[in-house]
């Protein structure tokens, strides 16, 4: 009798280690199958490109940041109060073709058509109000430093 209750409980005894075994063996698949999920799915925020990381914030933009200027019927918004300064002390027409040209991405022949003026003469004004421009932005860079 007591060699069949010692056998027995061995009996038992290595049952219990096989499913123990088989039950961490199915743990281990689950966790790869887990880590293969997430090596699929997901990424650290350090290795994400700037561009996706972009896209994970919003920022807050206030009107009092920002300078308007009305053009031809359109509302033209400058956030960069050194170049909305700038521009404000350019003529009407100039500061016009530079509004049009670089925020609207208008063509020349496409400002000329709206203000009625020839291709050549808003290819002109813009080159004249660029060098006016960078010289302006100049002097006030320098002033503040």
């Amino acid at each position: 009798m007591e060699q069949s209750s010692s056998w027995n409980e061995r009996t038992v005894r290595h049952q219990y280690d096989r499913i123990c075994r088989l039950a961490l063996e199915g743990e281990v698949v689950d966790y790869q199958r887990h880590l293969a999920y997430r090596q699929k799915y997901e990424v650290l925020l350090s290795e994400l490109p700037v561009k996706e990381l972009s896209k994970l914030f919003t920022m807050d933009e206030y009107d009092l940041e920002t300078s308007r200027f009305q053009v031809l019927g359109y509302d033209i918004e400058v956030k960069d109060s050194l170049i909305a300064e700038a521009l404000r002390s350019l003529t009407e027409k100039k500061r016009n073709v530079i509004l049009l040209s670089y925020f609207m991405d208008m063509s020349d022949a496409e400002i000329a058509r709206e203000m009625n003026l020839v291709r050549s003469t808003i290819h002109e004004h813009r080159k004249r109000s660029l060098e006016l421009l960078k010289n302006i932005m100049e002097e006030r860079t320098d002033e503040k430093e």
